[in-house]
């Protein structure tokens, strides 16, 4: 058939590069020639012609840039309220997500504060860091 003999050459013509879409690509732009994908495809695989795969794609990693560790990752304190430590976890529920912040005191590992809420945002923070203050004394934080 013609366009198998059409489709054989363009392959030559790019040193085995091109496979099904590039092939059908120079038909239909390069020489004019309207074809289906699907004729193309089936004219190729019968030809037994294979492209050569095309490069592998990195995804670029985003640099998160993080805030100065003030602790030097030393939680160990020698007394009460000398390190209070913070975090906010996401829970999936079948309402929506759900997040809570928790304030520990680094001397006990206690929990002086928190607070849930259906939004991540500041109140969540300064609800749990309330309850925290009330519930004892001085206060110095170091959050993740």
């Amino acid at each position: 058939m013609w366009l198998t003999d059409q489709i054989i050459e363009i392959h030559a013509a790019s040193r085995g590069a091109y496979g099904t879409r590039r092939v059908h690509a120079e038909l239909a732009i390069g020489r004019g020639i309207k074809a289906g994908h699907g004729v193309v495809e089936m004219l190729v695989s019968r030809a037994s012609i294979h492209g050569l795969p095309g490069p592998r794609r990195r995804r670029k990693v985003q640099r998160i840039v993080t805030t100065t560790d003030l602790v030097d990752r030393d939680f160990a304190r020698p007394a009460p309220d000398r390190l209070w430590v913070t975090d906010i976890t996401e829970h999936p529920t079948r309402e929506g997500k759900l997040y809570c912040c928790v304030v520990l005191t680094a001397f006990s590992r206690r929990v002086i504060g928190w607070s849930i809420d259906h939004r991540q945002d500041t109140a969540l923070v300064t609800n749990a860091l309330g309850m925290a203050i009330s519930n004892s004394g001085q206060l110095r934080a170091q959050s993740s």
